[in-house]
């Protein structure tokens, strides 16, 4: 058995993933781990994501938070697996995103994976996404080529759909190379107006949002946004989608009751999401979901109205939990960095070619 252990921290800052997988044959989970991201820690990455005073020594004292917390889940995982360090070849970290401006030639992911293989005493394998952003790309999404591995029967159009702070899709199709590229917001809006509105960190279910009314004006204002009319490679994070960004379109237009505004957002969401498939791919026979919007069951159930000739369902239909999708491609992603294999895509990032990702931390 070859265990690798990989860890996610996404842009939606509600917590660690941490997943341990066989990589023997193929890709096969074995344990999975949720460390909930304390307030104090999730402000401090947050405050990151935007200019600051002092940004150096903050970045460099707030990793180290991050790096213990990891490390304390790593611990509790190994722990209740009977596993010491020396039966894990290596981890995979992606770290946590505070910037990523591709266009501007950089993507920042703190998380030292120096002293996180310091703490475990497990090799760590870290920065995946500066290498694709050196040879030209945008440095994500970075899963399309795990997503293929899982997912690709070689007779099926098949899209992958990850729904986290921002959506990202996966196009499959037999004889081709995969094809991916940022939609647009997931969660991120939703999940800052809620908190904004009620201090709900998010909307359960999708229910806040199935109780109001998508405002016309507003869904169109916000699509006029120069992002959704251009095609991949592309990438977004929250130096485009955020709370500001909102907050200046709203600022323009009639007030809107909080649910009816909630109810935009997640069309504008769907609708990225549709949009950018029916260009890209056409006669989609399976939209896999993954991430936390698997679970807006009214984000599903607008997605299955808006492609009903398309089998919209969860990975977990797949035999994939869609919670931990992520964290198991960062640990697949170290096990090709070792292995000598290129993980990015082309055709997913725009880079000058395929590379292999990440940096290397012996224990």
């Amino acid at each position: 058995m070859v265990r690798y252990i990989g860890v996610m921290s996404g842009t939606s800052l509600d917590g660690l993933d941490i997943a341990l997988i066989d990589q023997t044959d193929r890709t096969l989970l074995l344990d999975t781990y949720y460390l909930p991201m304390p307030e104090s820690l999730r402000s401090e990455l947050l405050a990151l994501c935007a200019t600051g005073p002092d940004e150096l020594a903050r970045a460099a004292t707030v990793e180290q938070s991050w790096v213990r917390l990891a490390a304390s889940g790593i611990q509790c995982l190994l722990e209740r697996n009977q596993l010491t360090p020396q039966d894990i070849r290596a981890i995979g970290s992606h770290g946590q995103t505070v910037r990523h401006e591709p266009a501007r030639g950089f993507t920042i992911q703190i998380g030292n994976p120096a002293l996180l293989a310091e703490l475990t005493g497990i090799a760590v394998v870290g920065d995946f996404r500066r290498r694709d952003v050196a040879a030209g790309g945008q440095g994500a999404p970075l899963v399309p080529a795990f997503h293929e591995s899982l997912f690709d029967d070689h007779t099926s159009l098949r899209a992958v759909l990850n729904v986290g702070g921002f959506s990202n899709l996966s196009l499959i199709e037999p004889g081709k190379a995969v094809h991916g590229f940022d939609c647009g917001p997931g969660n991120v809006l939703m999940d800052a107006w809620i908190c904004l509105q009620t201090g709900e960190k998010y909307d359960r279910e999708g229910r806040w949002a199935a109780s109001g009314t998508v405002q016309q004006v507003l869904l169109d204002t916000l699509f006029a946004d120069t992002f959704f009319a251009t095609q991949g490679p592309k990438s977004t994070g929250r130096e485009l989608f955020n709370l500001g960004w909102l907050q200046s379109h709203l600022a323009r237009l009639p007030i809107f009751r909080p649910e009816d505004v909630q109810a935009t957002l997640l069309e504008l969401t769907a609708r990225s999401i549709v949009d950018a498939l029916k260009a890209a791919q056409t006669g989609t026979n399976d939209l896999l979901v993954c991430g936390g919007g698997a679970h807006n069951l009214q984000l599903m159930q607008r997605l299955a109205a808006l492609l009903p000739s398309t089998r919209v369902c969860s990975t977990s239909e797949f035999g994939v939990d869609p919670d931990w999708v992520e964290a198991m491609a960062f640990a697949w992603l170290a096990h090709c960095c070792l292995e000598g294999i290129p993980t990015n895509r082309p055709s997913v990032t725009g880079a000058k070619g395929l590379r292999i990702l990440g940096a290397i931390y012996p224990a």
